[in-house]
């Protein structure tokens, strides 16, 4: 079905024209996380009717929009309950108030999510926790229809939260049918893993495993085996993810330190009191180095100069660390605010600018979203007027597709000399994989070198999945070459195809 876009920055280009912003990636992954647990972000506590849910979830989208946001995160299985209907997990509690108790008035959450999400030409990533089955014993809801009612046994209690046992390959085997499950009914752009496999350790107290581990151990160290039980994990659930879905990418967001370096000449120069691989059993070397994930996102909610775990240090130890993957850097600007680190204007700017400029890392999200509502340290301000003021591509994946699709059909359609504007149409070749979003291009009459490298010579990144139609202001036409590519599904990029009122240079 063809779309008619009427954008009022149609009609006054020259407010989004920018001229000093060369410096911006044109490729950037620039997301933000959207918590559900404990109604961190969404939907707000207490909020349990389904209008309401929708307009907040959409108020949301908006701010991160004028923002430069292009991808969300958001969570749709914080403790095996589920933000749309699934025929393994209850609803979510914290979608309805009671596990279990599906919406009133009914909608699907994760299709309308995502629907919403694409309508504004951002990716959609859901977010999912592994292991975490009840996120607080005695105080949450839980469904008779709950897997830790069905099947007790799989289950271990540590501190006040119940986990799957890592250790059970029926557990293994679950979580990759809940998986495959959602990828395979829902038009999702990535699923994403948080950094919740093995629990953080609680002093004194050890992880209750020790059943399993006779049972499963086969003569390995305990620590060992662990770690092999979070690898399988990993492999199971890319297999599956990529046989439903080829360009479903697979990400995982760990905890910001792999391994101190007093323990592993490959470890960082930290001194942190848990990490990764030594206490969460989550060897995320491997996983980049085998290539069984396709980008990571460590968390690195720290200053700069901190004194165990500096920003500065972390940042340049997980670039020289991808293995060709993609690395997206977690920045806390919940801390905004928070002591006198925080407190400081710059501190987040100066990380987006570190970030920009070290080797290997393609972009950043942070943590979370309902932190940006009140423009702490006005950060939203330096985002729109500064560092996204140029708007980004998700950068490709060329070991999922390398394939660049055709040229748009690019034709006139109408023009109306009352309004003073062309109408526009825009479609993708017959015979073209999906496209997701047109880019309209534009460059000074003058302009000897077209560069679409240059992110401020985007225009607009119109989201369509086959074609659309946009009105297109006279002005730009009359004073302005203007081109337009085609993205797949993929964020590959096609070559442009010049409109008609120019002659393409050599």
């Amino acid at each position: 079905m063809k779309k008619l876009v009427l954008a009022a920055f149609l009609f006054f280009p020259f407010l989004f024209f920018v001229s000093d912003s060369a410096a911006q990636p044109k490729y950037e992954f620039r997301g933000a996380w959207i918590a559900t647990v404990d109604n961190i972000d969404w939907p707000s506590r207490g909020n349990f009717n389904t209008d309401s849910q929708k307009v907040e979830f959409i108020r949301q989208l908006d701010m991160h929009q004028r923002n430069g946001i292009n991808a969300v995160i958001v969570q749709v299985r914080p403790a095996a309950d589920a933000f749309y209907p699934s025929p393994y997990e209850p609803w979510s509690e914290w979608l309805t108030g009671k596990q279990g108790l599906p919406p009133s008035r009914y909608y699907d959450p994760l299709t309308f999510m995502i629907e919403e999400t694409h309508k504004r030409g951002m990716e959609f990533h859901a977010w999912c926790n592994p292991y975490r089955a009840v996120f607080n014993i005695g105080h949450s809801s839980i469904s008779p229809t709950h897997v830790t009612r069905v099947h007790p046994g799989w289950f271990l209690t540590y501190g006040d939260v119940k986990y799957f046992d890592p250790g059970n390959k029926e557990v293994q085997q679950y979580v990759t049918n809940v998986i495959r499950d959602m990828v395979s009914r829902y038009d999702i752009d990535a699923v994403h893993f948080d950094d919740y496999f093995y629990p953080y350790r609680i002093g004194g107290r050890e992880f209750p495993d020790d059943a399993s581990w006779r049972k499963y151990g086969n003569g390995m160290e305990k620590d060992d085996w662990r770690r092999s039980n979070t690898d399988s994990i990993i492999v199971m659930l890319g297999k599956a993810i990529k046989e439903e879905k080829k360009h479903c990418k697979f990400g995982i967001s760990p905890f910001g330190v792999w391994r101190n370096k007093e323990k592993d000449p490959e470890g960082s120069e930290t001194r942190a009191a848990q990490t990764n691989y030594d206490d969460l059993f989550a060897d995320i070397l491997l996983w980049l180095k085998k290539g069984w994930i396709d980008y990571v996102a460590p968390q690195l909610y720290w200053e700069f100069g901190q004194r165990a775990v500096p920003y500065e240090v972390l940042l340049d130890w997980w670039g020289r660390h991808t293995y060709g993957r993609q690395c997206y850097i977690g920045l806390a600007i919940y801390k905004a605010g928070s002591n006198p680190a925080w407190r400081e204007k710059s501190q987040l700017p100066r990380q987006i600018q570190a970030l920009r400029s070290t080797e290997n890392i393609q972009g950043m999200i942070f943590f979370s979203s309902t932190s940006f509502r009140k423009n702490p340290n006005g950060w939203n301000d330096s985002l729109q007027q500064n560092y996204f003021k140029c708007q980004a591509l998700v950068p490709p994946m060329e070991w999922i597709d390398s394939t660049k699709p055709p040229k748009p059909v690019v034709e006139i359609t109408g023009t109306s000399s009352y309004f003073d504007f062309h109408t526009l149409h825009m479609k993708q070749p017959e015979n073209s994989k999906p496209i997701k979003a047109f880019i309209v291009y534009r460059f000074g009459l003058k302009d000897s070198v077209l560069d679409r490298n240059n992110s401020s010579n985007i225009y607009r990144i119109i989201p369509s999945s086959n074609e659309c139609s946009i009105l297109l202001p006279n002005a730009d036409t009359n004073n302005y070459q203007l081109a337009i590519s085609c993205v797949d599904t993929n964020n590959n990029e096609s070559e442009a195809e010049f409109l008609p009122f120019v002659t393409q240079k050599p």
